[in-house]
Parts: structure tokens; sequence; C-alpha cells
């Protein structure tokens, strides 16, 4: 290992590794069940998969144009029109990611100046502090009120200031699995008209919402539309994590400041992927079937635990179950994660990562995107707890 001379002025002093990627590490360690990290454990639609070999047999090995494949950007922009009646140009208005997080972070990049403020609702994604706090921005954090984890809009209000430049949005929301009602969009609508704030709307989940609930993209609101870049994925939608693949929508005003940092941090995004998805984000059944698909997958799971100590939190969206563990342990959650995956050989996310308080509520989220055959056999430890 070698050794450094020079002095580190870290910028993120109090960052360490992600808790994905530590609880995910442990869960190899042990054996154990990994239902913390959010990925499937099952494979995608052979035809897509095929589709990126055939991408690279016809050639599609170089750079693509910075702004996305044009056949993908278009059915980009027929899905919006589709789902949620929002015309977007696929030229200026629509641009292909690496991934969720790579659109998160550029929207960031490009909105925020050092003194912004950008509240972020709690608990969080954990990508969107760090994000803020290197661009020299202030993070003012806002409860989600639990169980249903809708936002405190009183602290809402008290938070906005003349210094508020961005707030972020995330519904259907990690790690609650809440989904936000068009009510509270609307709310957000009145209380940001007629000031200089900008939303990012991290829309990832977009298609995971159950019993009958509709998702409130941005797009759908036309007073947050005009405000808002949207960030989407594919890797969720289509069960391919691993290829880094999303996308962002936006105003060609909004769209322009975004392209500006897109293009210098990561310029375009991997060809033959691209071209996949061109082939198959046409059809709509696809993504229409993952509600009752993951639904099914949550119902199971909450099914099976219902014999356990572990109580069930509402779950409307997403592939995330809240459990509260109190009747089993009162270790903080961090130590219950590590316990739970040592022990109990189930990999689990503590909760109070997502705040900055590192509030403790008892509560750790369980991944259902996965084979009913390891669900079956999670709950099969779980139960015995």
């Amino acid at each position: 290992m070698l050794d450094t001379p020079v002095p580190i002025d870290s910028r993120l002093p109090d960052v360490g590794t992600t808790i994905f990627t530590v609880m995910s590490r442990l869960a190899q360690q042990c054996g154990a069940i990994n239902l913390s990290q959010g990925f499937p454990d099952f494979q995608p639609d052979p035809a897509l998969a095929a589709a990126v070999g055939e991408a690279i047999a016809a050639g599609a090995n170089q750079y693509p144009p910075m702004a996305g494949v044009p056949a993908l950007r278009e059915a980009i922009a027929t899905k919006l029109q589709l789902e949620y009646g929002a015309a977007y140009d696929a030229e200026s208005e629509i641009t292909v990611t690496a991934g969720a997080t790579q659109a998160l972070f550029t929207a960031i990049a490009a909105l925020v100046s050092p003194g912004d403020e950008v509240i972020v609702f709690e608990p969080a994604y954990d990508s969107y502090g760090p994000a803020v706090r290197l661009q020299g921005g202030v993070v003012r954090p806002v409860a989600l009120l639990a169980p249903e984890w809708r936002p405190d809009w009183a602290a809402f209000r008290a938070a906005l200031t003349p210094r508020t430049r961005l707030v972020i949005v995330n519904t259907p929301h990690n790690p609650t699995g809440s989904a936000w009602p068009r009510e509270d969009m609307e709310t957000l609508a009145a209380l940001l008209d007629g000031s200089r704030v900008c939303v990012l709307a991290d829309e990832v989940y977009e298609h995971m919402v159950f019993d009958g609930r509709r998702h409130e993209s941005v797009a759908r609101h036309p007073a947050l539309a005009q405000r808002a870049i949207g960030v989407s994925s594919f890797g969720k939608t289509y069960h391919v994590t691993g290829w880094k693949v999303g996308y962002v929508f936006a105003p060609a005003a909004l769209m322009a400041e975004f392209r500006k940092v897109h293009q210098f941090n990561v310029f375009t995004v991997n060809s033959p992927a691209q071209a996949a998805f061109a082939s198959v984000a046409g059809r709509a059944e696809t993504w229409r079937e993952l509600a009752a698909f993951y639904q099914a997958k949550r119902d199971r799971l909450r099914s099976g635990l219902a014999a356990s100590r572990l109580r069930l939190l509402p779950c409307a969206a997403t592939y995330f179950q809240l459990v509260d563990y109190r009747a089993i342990s009162d270790l903080p959650d961090v130590a219950f994660a590590e316990w739970l995956t040592r022990e109990a050989g189930v990999a689990a996310i503590p909760i109070s990562v997502f705040s900055h308080d590192r509030a403790d509520r008892g509560i750790v989220r369980l991944c259902f995107a996965k084979q009913d055959a390891t669900l079956d056999a999670a709950v099969a430890r779980l139960v015995c707890l």
C-alpha cells in the first residue's frame, strides 16, 4: 500500500463509503441473503440483452451524440407524452445520462452556486447532500412525516428563503416506499409560484406505484414542469441497474445548462446500450406491467413477514419495504442491520443513514426486487427472530 506526502484537505470530510456498498460487502462476507442494496437478482428480458450484442455487431461502438442516440431520445419523448401528456422536444429537452446518480449530480452542478440553499426532504437518498456540498451549496433538510412519509409543509415554508435555489423531490420515494399524491405536488407548485427556485425531480421508480395509485411526475404539472429537471432510470425500469443508463427531461433553457456540465463530466453514454434501449423503449407494456409485477413481490414479502415480530410500515411504491424491528431488539439501527446480516443471514439497510441527524427510528429497509425463492428464503430466516 502506498503512502502519500501530499496533505489532503477533504471536501467531504465526514463522508465514508456508502451504506449500500458496506452492507452488500458484509452480506457477501457472511453469505447472507442480500435484501439491502436495491438491485434485482433476476435476469432482464432476453430480447434486450440480445439487442446489445446486435448493436455491437452492427457497429454501434463509437461515441454517440453527446445528448444521446436520437432514436432513444425520440422514444423517451413519445413515452413522456403518452404517460404524462407532456410535450418535450427530443432534440433540446431530453438528454441520456450514465445512470440516474450522474444525472442528479450534473443537475446540481449546473444549478447550484456557492451559498445557494437546497431543500432536501428527509429521509433522503444519500447522494443528494454530498453533491450539493461539493458545489458550495447549503442543504436545508425538511422532514417527511411518518408513517405516510409526506412532506411537512409548515417546515418547508419555514425553510424557503431568498437564497433557496433548488428543491429536490423524490417520488416514488427511496428509502420509505411512499408516493406523493397530487395534492402535495400542487402544494409545492403553489409555494414556489413566482420564485427563482428550480425543482430536481428524482423519479427513477416512476413505474412502481401500487394499489391503483398514479405516479405524480413533475411532467404532469405544468407549473412544476416549467422549472423542473426530471430524472428517470432505464436500469430500474428494465432490471439492468449495472448498465447505468438514465435520462433527464427539462425545458430547453434548463437543459442547456445541464448539458454544459454533462459534456464535461461524462460527455456521452455507451452506444450499444443506448441502441438496445431504443429498440425496446417504444413498448409501453414493458413499463406498464411493472407495477403489478412488483406489487406481487411486495405482497409476497408482506404476507410472509406477517408471522414475524417485524412491524410492516406502509409501502405504496418502489421496491422497498420498511420494517420496525423494536419488538426484536433495542439496538441502534446500524448495529441491528449488522447483527441481522451476521446472525440471521439477511442484509438490510438502516434508515438513520438517510437523515442529516442520523435519527434512529428502529427501522430498516428491505428490498423485494428479488426472485420469489430469494424472498421466501429471507422470510424463513426473519420469522424465526
